[in-house]
């Protein structure tokens, strides 16, 4: 897996980590997923940004990708990876145009694990491996999901959108 971590807005380039803003500011997640053939290559894409008073205070891009992969499994992994990036509890919305990964999370999941990880017809939930990651990833934080309609013209989940482009090339032919 190919990752990539860019800070930017802290001039003086500190050890300082990103959670450590938690109690002074706002955290938002963009993410994305994006696949070349369905499956085959893919990426995801992440942007958190800490603001404070309106004021961007610190912000981390994040991106990798997969060789063989799904649009959803990719959806999965942008959200996994932005809530993995905060190092303490923290309260964070996350933005997806995946409905997938938000009715995943805010309505099916508690079902589908009181069931056995099955599904309404009783079939195997698919990427159930990622879910369980997304489920832990998000235990010590209070996360709020918001859909955003994806290439609306939405600068951060356009963003997210590229790098999840950009965590995609290297497995391209």
């Amino acid at each position: 897996m190919v990752v990539k971590l860019t800070c930017s807005n802290d001039p003086y380039r500190s050890a300082i980590t990103f959670s450590r803003y938690i109690c002074l500011m706002f955290i938002c997640a963009y993410t994305d997923g994006a696949c070349s053939g369905n499956p085959g290559p893919g990426g995801w894409g992440v942007i958190i940004t800490a603001t404070k008073d309106k004021s961007i205070i610190k912000k981390i891009e994040l991106n990798g990708g997969e060789e063989h992969t799904t649009n959803n499994r990719m959806g999965l992994t942008a959200a996994i990876n932005a809530l993995n990036a905060l190092e303490r509890p923290s309260t964070i919305t996350i933005y997806t145009d995946s409905v997938y990964v938000k009715d995943g999370i805010s309505k099916w999941l508690s079902t589908w694990k009181s069931k056995g990880w099955k599904t309404a017809s009783k079939k195997p939930v698919k990427n159930e491996d990622l879910w369980r990651d997304l489920d832990d990833a998000r235990k010590p934080h209070n996360v709020t999901w918001e859909w955003v309609k994806g290439h609306s013209g939405n600068t951060e989940n356009d963003r997210a959108d590229l790098l999840a482009r950009l965590g995609m090339a290297p497995f391209q032919n």
